[in-house]
């Protein structure tokens, strides 16, 4: 027994997610049906208003969805679906292109307000959005990157992004196991912490704390049951405070 068609109205929500309106997927699914209608067919098939059909199908022959015959009365072709769905793919990756483009070029210019004495700092949650700062962050690195990382899951790609900075970018490393050749820009001190602070398998509390250019600082702490927590700041007090914490820990690492 063959499986009844889709209804035009069962469709249309899911063509309207890829840029139709509800009139242009309702005509466009009755000329599915009907190959070679005229406007006035496709009003009585689509239920689209009689006044609507002819400016919906312009939108759809500017959208190279439906092609028109010369002949009088016009009639209608729709575009293979396949092709359909291929053309407003393209289309909503286009216009997301030009959107970020536009987004970051306005985020450039744009003027950031004074805040006198307030020190802003910023708590991000969430594994991928820790991901996602962390690694902007270190792919915006100048001048320098100085790095404290105890914790597994991130290990292999932190490693991969560090060493693919720019060779103006210095960047010192402390961490618990590396064994990847680096260039001399890269200075890595290797030390294991206590089995009893059980950071090496994600059983408590481990994480890292990443300075990028003296100018922006970001803390991640969590565990692999819990997930991660992360606070960044370009404060100068947030900062300077990290840097102590880098410089002390550095020296007593080292001795």
């Amino acid at each position: 027994m063959a499986e009844p068609v889709p209804s035009g109205g069962s469709i249309a929500e899911p063509l309207k997610s890829l840029g139709l309106t509800k009139y242009e997927a309702l005509v466009y699914v009755a000329l599915l049906k009907a190959s070679g209608a005229t406007a006035t067919e496709l009003h009585e098939l689509s239920g689209v208003p009689r006044a609507s059909v002819y400016p919906v199908l312009e939108r759809l022959s500017q959208k190279h969805l439906v092609s028109v015959s010369n002949t009088s009365p016009k009639r209608f072709n729709p575009v293979k679906p396949d092709d359909a769905i291929d053309l407003l793919m393209r289309s909503i990756e286009s216009d997301a292109t030009r959107a970020k483009t536009e987004l970051s070029r306005v985020y450039a210019q744009a003027e950031r307000p004074a805040r006198g004495d307030q020190e802003l700092i910023w708590s991000i949650h969430g594994d991928d959005q820790i991901r996602s700062r962390l690694f902007e962050l270190l792919r915006g690195a100048r001048s320098s990157v100085q790095i404290i990382f105890y914790w597994d899951h991130l290990k292999e790609e932190l490693i991969t992004t560090l060493l693919s900075l720019a060779a103006t970018v210095r960047v010192d490393i402390i961490t618990d196991r590396f064994t990847t050749p680096v260039p001399d820009r890269i200075h890595v001190t290797v030390r294991t912490p206590p089995e009893s602070h059980g950071i090496a398998t994600g059983k408590c509390m481990a994480g890292g704390v990443v300075i990028v250019d003296g100018k922006q600082a970001m803390v991640v702490m969590g565990s692999k049951e819990e997930g991660f927590t992360a606070l960044y700041s370009e404060a100068s007090g947030f900062i300077r405070f990290f840097t102590m914490y880098w410089n002390f820990f550095s020296s007593w690492i080292r001795t």
